[in-house]
């Protein structure tokens, strides 16, 4: 897995659209068509992080 970075100011529009806190949430992937998110808090944690994919098309 890449490391996670802090959203842009479009990125954290696009994630509060879906309805996520960019607080919480660090972009691995900025697609053309997509944006992939991992959490914060997952990543502390043992086991699998917990990611999303969000569509770029609202």
């Amino acid at each position: 897995m890449k490391n996670g970075k802090r959203p842009t100011l479009k990125q954290k529009t696009l994630m509060r659209s879906h309805g996520y806190d960019p607080e919480d949430w660090l972009v691995t992937k900025d697609m053309t068509g997509q944006l992939e998110i991992v959490n914060r808090a997952s990543l502390k944690r043992l086991g699998k992080p917990k990611f999303r994919r969000l569509s770029k098309d609202i």
